[in-house]
């Protein structure tokens, strides 16, 4: 096979992916007071009247903050409040995250159940019992002690019905984002019950999400060691139940994750279904038994978190969550897209900037192939040297193809070049541009982090363009034409690189290849500029060692 066939084959299926990619990119932009049945809690009974579906048009976050006793909480990382009718976690934000990076605003997650962007967490117990009453989102609960939840202070909750039977809860919060809730319930009577604990992350609509293909934001769990994924549509069609032995579940966001986590070693069923609102809901199979005059209690944990490697690592081994760390969607390149991530973090705690951090883990990447490499470059090296024997015996056979092949293969095996070699450095890079792209993409440390001169965050794309002369002149261009300064250093880098291999005797292939550079400049520039960085870098390393090496190469022929 020609070997210039397959490069542009492999060159060219390599832009179609990128091109798709580019083109799926969109512009950035309760439970009821007849609750005591464990079958109610198992469906979603939480929808909202006429009256509430009108309200959540009308009013406003404050105002629904203000329409309930609450009590707040707060350390380094978030603050909010516990609304008391309820005792839902319904009001949180993180301290440290602003919405963009011209907007001084924190982001905001949770919020009350009556408005439009209603978020929450609600947890407790249920009972098959239909005369007993148990909490539900109507039931105001008392403050014991302590009135404000820090990560020094946990808070105490009660709330009793008139059968004789208290609930409890103490809730207390680490200096990140985890809350653990102890449950409690008390026996005044003389009469035995059964109880079933749950939780739920209830959400009411849809959120501003990427909607990416390569990226899950959604109802999410692992159970029994099986990852679970399911889009918002996805649960719109159709309930997801499954029981298990032990797990988490969440709805997650590109960066934020919600997240429950059952008590521990007991088997629970989790749902994740939809009626007028989203809600992943877990409850345990088997009953807890009080006995009269005595008590039960038990444990779970709920995870409200920015989805920091450390601490979504940090919580998976400290609590041995089962695999915890897959709510940041690594992808199938996982062996490669995590290790790279950690590589370049590294580099950013040596160096300080993500942007160098990924430049040195360029150089790491090049080091690490570099053997290959040379053996990639030697043969194309000894190619070029090969073109004008090759052109010879083209236009000698030029009527005989068959002659032409053989005469191709011999001088081949001659010369010990392998004309497939030249795709080697093509095959080696791209799962790593991918695994990048992934890492810049999904991980929130690299958020809003600055490079050098006008890149302020190596996530978004090079704001720059070339239609103003980047910046010189005083008009903006549309976001179509905003084709930045580092792309069109890539473009230049990879055609300076595209003249040191061998040219394609064909003269199609010759037009593809010299339209490849600037085919991908343009379909590169809206991607992270981090990404672009590390091509244009990768590509200057690429060059000085081909160069290198085509100096050491020569290759004598026999006409």
């Amino acid at each position: 096979m020609d070997s210039k066939n397959v490069i542009a084959a492999i060159a060219l299926s390599s832009a179609v992916i990128v091109l798709y990619s580019l083109f799926f990119i969109p512009e950035q932009p309760s439970i009821n007071k007849n609750q005591y049945e464990k079958e109610k809690i198992e469906q979603n009974n939480d929808a909202p009247s006429l009256e509430q579906k009108e309200s959540l048009i009308t009013i406003s976050r404050d105002e629904a903050l203000n329409q309930s006793e609450r009590i707040k909480f707060e350390n380094s990382n978030v603050e909010g409040s516990i609304s008391l009718k309820g005792a839902s976690i319904d009001d949180l934000t993180f301290k440290n995250y602003r919405i963009d990076i011209d907007n001084e605003k924190k982001v905001t997650l949770l919020g009350p159940r009556n408005i439009e962007e209603g978020y929450l967490v609600e947890s407790g117990f249920v009972t098959t019992d239909k005369n007993i009453d148990v909490p539900d989102s109507n039931s105001v609960w008392s403050i014991i002690g302590n009135n404000k939840l820090t990560d020094q202070n946990p808070i105490k909750l009660s709330w009793k019905n008139d059968q004789g039977i208290i609930f409890e809860k103490q809730i207390s919060l680490d200096d990140k984002y985890l809350f653990t809730i102890k449950q409690k319930v008390i026996n005044l009577t003389d009469k035995k019950y059964d109880f079933y604990s749950y939780g739920q992350i209830i959400r009411n609509q849809i959120p501003d999400i990427t909607d990416f293909y390569i990226l899950h934001e959604g109802l999410i769990a692992t159970l029994d060691d099986e990852l679970i994924e399911e889009d918002y549509d996805d649960i719109q069609e159709k309930k997801f139940t499954k029981v298990a032995q032990k797990g988490w579940l969440g709805i997650g966001d590109k960066y934020w994750i919600t997240s429950l986590i059952p008590p521990k070693n007991k088997e629970f069923k989790t749902t994740f279904d939809y009626k007028n609102k989203f809600r992943a809901n877990f409850i345990a199979t088997e009953p807890l038994t009080l006995n009269e005059k005595n008590s039960i209690e038990e444990e779970l944990q709920i995870i409200i978190a920015a989805k920091r490697v450390d601490v979504i690592d940090g919580y998976a081994e400290t609590l041995k969550i089962d695999k915890f760390d897959l709510v940041i969607d690594w992808g199938f390149l996982y062996f490669i897209t995590k290790p790279l991530f950690f590589g370049i973090d590294y580099f950013f705690k040596l160096l300080g900037n993500y942007g160098l951090a990924i430049i040195a883990i360029t150089i790491c990447i090049r080091l690490v192939f570099f053997p290959l490499a040379n053996f990639s470059f030697r043969s194309m090296a000894k190619m070029k040297a090969l073109q004008p024997e090759m052109v010879r015996l083209k236009e000698l056979h030029k009527e005989d193809k068959m002659k032409l092949q053989q005469e191709m293969m011999a001088l081949y095996k001659k010369e010990k070049v392998n004309p497939m070699s030249g795709c080697l450095p093509i095959l080696v890079q791209i799962p790593v541009f991918f695994a990048l792209y992934k890492v810049l993409f999904v991980t929130i440390e690299m958020r809003q982090m600055p490079f050098y001169g006008w890149i302020r965050d190596l996530s978004e794309r090079d704001p720059t363009s070339l239609f103003n002369l980047f910046g010189l002149l005083p008009y903006d261009v549309p976001s179509f034409l905003v084709i930045g300064a580092w792309p069109v250093a890539m473009g230049v880098s990879m055609w300076i690189q595209q003249k040191l291999n061998p040219a394609p005797t064909d003269a199609m292939q010759a037009k593809i290849f010299a339209f490849f550079p600037l085919f991908l400049t343009v379909i590169l520039a809206p991607f992270p500029s981090g990404l672009v960085i590390y091509w244009t870098v990768n590509n200057i390393l690429t060059m000085a060692q081909q160069v290198f090496i085509m100096k050491r190469t020569t290759v004598k022929t026999v006409t």
